[in-house]
């Protein structure tokens, strides 16, 4: 990670340009630009088509040039099928993106939009081609187009606080109360892979969180860890905060 972002901080300098990555998964955002965050003669921004985008590229600059968002090429994509008699996950999605050949790191956000479809966002280069091959997805024939990144779906995220009493600070118990599902539920989803914390991976259900941390569910939305103390039973009040 460090060489590539050096390459192109070099890049940028020796041509006077930005410079951007690919997309890249939030652990790897976080890890790049605690590196950049270092260095006095670039500039960088982080932008994945909409605010609270989770997967993003990186624009870098000489930090005398002016760095926009519109600095980061993005495509958007409307993925469209009747998806109500064979529902669809971003699982799904995803995998028939990825199905037709092309890279991860091409490949940002999927929102998933119910039994209508779903939209995409992705590098500008492999827009029209996937326009092309796209054309299903599970059972369902779909059709994929190019829209503006205006057109994109994103519903504001909403905070919500929660207070939970918990015996321990294990992600199992305390996720399954902040996401309202069963402990049981919420352990097959850990060993799915589809929970992180502070966006890394968590393959433990016995996982202990801290105060600060952070809780995302694939498809639930994300938890806050807030204050965290102890009860005059010994048990532990924690203030969560549910993002959705």
């Amino acid at each position: 990670m460090k060489e590539r972002l050096s390459d192109l901080c070099d890049r940028s300098l020796r041509t006077w340009q930005t410079q951007c990555t690919n997309f890249l998964a939030p652990p790897e955002t976080a890890e790049a630009t605690a590196y950049l965050s270092k260095l006095t003669d670039v500039q960088f921004l982080a932008w994945g088509g909409y605010p609270q985008a989770e997967r993003q590229k990186l624009a870098i600059a000489p930090t005398a040039l002016e760095l926009t968002t519109d600095s980061i090429p993005l495509s958007a994509l409307d993925i469209r099928g009747n998806f109500l008699f064979d529902p669809a996950s971003h699982r799904d999605f995803l995998g028939a993106i990825l199905g037709t050949g092309i890279e991860r790191d091409q490949v940002g956000d999927v929102i998933v939009l119910g039994d209508t479809g779903a939209q995409a966002i992705v590098s500008p280069q492999i827009a029209e081609y996937l326009v092309c091959q796209l054309t299903q997805v599970r059972t369902v024939p779909v059709k994929t187009q190019i829209i503006s990144l205006s057109e994109l779906k994103i519903r504001p995220p909403q905070k919500k606080e929660i207070v939970t009493i918990e015996a321990s600070l294990r992600l199992d118990a305390v996720a399954s109360a902040g996401f309202a599902m069963s402990r049981a539920k919420m352990v097959e989803l850990i060993n799915n892979e589809e929970v992180r914390v502070n966006w890394r991976q968590v393959s433990s259900p016995s996982y202990q969180l801290r105060s600060g941390d952070l809780v995302a569910v694939r498809g639930k939305g994300r938890l806050e860890i807030g204050n965290i103390s102890i009860t005059k039973k010994n048990r532990y009040r924690i203030q969560l905060w549910r993002l959705t």
